[in-house]
């Protein structure tokens, strides 16, 4: 039924337990995934200034990115390694998108992925309508179907 997978992950507990799902679905219907981090943008009016938090060390875009792409592997390379662990196929990609949900969607068309697996951080009421939901936005945005996985024991 599926044959590309396409799998957002930010490292955290929630994501790491999405991606396990998301390797068993793949395997069960000998999809590939394609796994993918969405990187910051950088914007130096949030590195400096009065009543911000600076931080000294972020000196230029060029290093700044440099970070950014190593976060992003750092997350990426473990996730690979499952993948190929369970002999599912695999790669990854990143994007830099302040608006994680555009990266997602934009990633998945571009890697030409039949279905978004990703997790939900579960949230209702006044925090879900203050925070919103990374998750919440690719399905109202995205025209590839969105398989939503929610673990309710990981908070």
């Amino acid at each position: 039924m599926f044959k590309h997978i396409f799998v957002p992950t930010d490292g955290s507990n929630l994501s790491q337990d999405a991606l396990l799902r998301a390797i068993s679905f793949a395997k069960e219907s000998g999809a590939k995934i394609t796994l993918f981090y969405a990187k910051p943008e950088y914007h130096i009016a949030n590195y400096g200034g009065e009543g911000r938090q600076r931080l000294s060390t972020i000196t230029s875009e060029d290093y700044f990115d440099d970070l950014a792409e190593n976060q992003a592997q750092d997350i990426l390379v473990p996730a690979m390694r499952l993948c190929e662990e369970a002999g599912v196929p695999c790669q990854k990609m990143t994007l830099t998108s302040d608006m994680p949900y555009i990266g997602i969607i934009e990633g998945a068309k571009g890697c030409g992925c039949d279905l978004i697996f990703m997790a939900s951080h579960g949230r209702s009421g006044i925090s879900a309508l203050l925070l919103g939901s990374e998750t919440q936005k690719v399905l109202t945005h995205s025209t590839i179907p969105v398989l939503v996985h929610r673990s309710p024991e990981i908070h």
